[in-house]
């Protein structure tokens, strides 16, 4: 079978081969899949290089989840041979077959095709969790996503809007919020340089946000600790800008602010019963037609390097798939 392995680690992917391997023999407790979309997601880009907190064994195959058909499961399975799932474990799925962990996938409701399963798991989990569960969104309250032209920062601006909430969907680029703005993917648009505090405040009346989502830290951290309202959560996802900020525990002291950290992976793995719930939850809306993964590319597993470089410039709007 084809699959995208990550020989060494470089910056500048020349560590990662498309080859032939063998397809892999499910263990104890794997199905096998025959996998029909990867999600690209930010962290396989990082595990290219060696810059995720994850750093598994090399040689590895890329790819942290997918959607597909089951080819082989053991008898004592949940999932039978033809059954549709997605899910996924930190790398695998970037190959014509993945040997999963069953208690890793979930079938795919009726009504979803693949390819917003693919587009769909790790996403909108990681939305849910920071809106959810940490943040304890309520309709009504007001929503400013950083990195929204992201997959993770769409699809918490779509999850936002289902759940009732006013949304900002903030970038740094004026062209991304362009494109947002003509999927409709918000309520108001801003750019996220410099002072934007201000804007913020213009937006809201000066009540400022109730939640903040940022998955790119740095100078966005910075000015965003001036954009919350009184009560409200900074939730922070990510680093994307490269510099890991810090902040000075008088702000949110003086500010009556909370500093969130949204780790949706880890409270699944802690807290099954809730990321089962979880996912149910994100299933009945999609299925519902209240919100809608954007896919802006779907690439054959030979021309995986142009999306990589496409996800390192910023340049895609919403989800990358990429179909062995």
């Amino acid at each position: 079978m084809k699959a995208l392995r990550v020989e060494r680690l470089s910056p500048d992917l020349s560590g990662v081969v498309l080859q032939e391997t063998d397809r892999p023999a499910p263990g104890e407790g794997e199905v096998l899949v025959r996998v029909c979309a990867a999600s690209l997601n930010y962290p396989d880009l990082l595990m290219t290089r060696g810059d995720y907190q994850f750093k598994p064994e090399l040689p590895f195959i890329l790819g942290m989840e997918l959607a597909g058909e089951v080819v082989e499961a053991p008898p004592q399975s949940r999932f039978r041979a033809g059954d549709r799932v997605r899910g996924g474990a930190k790398t695998g799925a970037m190959a014509e077959f993945a040997a999963v962990p069953a208690d890793t996938l979930r079938a795919v409701a009726d009504g979803l095709d693949l390819d917003a399963a693919a587009a769909m798991g790790a996403a909108y989990q990681t939305a849910w969790v920071g809106l959810v569960e940490l943040g304890q969104l309520q309709a009504g309250q007001t929503v400013l996503v950083h990195g929204a032209s992201g997959g993770v920062g769409m699809a918490t601006c779509d999850l936002a809007r289902a759940l009732g909430a006013t949304v900002i969907a903030a970038s740094h680029r004026a062209e991304s919020l362009a494109a947002l703005s003509a999927i409709g993917t918000a309520d108001h648009y801003m750019l996220n340089t410099g002072r934007f505090r201000e804007d913020v405040s213009e937006i809201t009346k000066g009540r400022l946000c109730d939640l903040v989502f940022d998955p790119v830290g740095g100078d966005v951290f910075d000015e965003s600790t001036r954009c919350v309202a009184f009560g409200g959560k900074l939730l922070v996802v990510g680093f994307v800008a490269g510099r890991i900020p810090q902040i000075a525990v008088n702000i949110p002291l003086i500010k009556g602010f909370s500093v969130v950290g949204v780790r949706a992976g880890e409270y699944a793995r802690r807290f099954p019963d809730r990321g089962a719930r979880i996912a149910e939850e994100i299933d009945r809306l999609a299925i519902a037609g209240a919100i809608h993964p954007h896919i802006d590319w779907i690439l054959p597993l030979a021309e995986w390097q142009a999306g990589f470089n496409a996800m390192a410039r910023g340049e895609i709007t919403g989800k990358l798939l990429i179909r062995p």
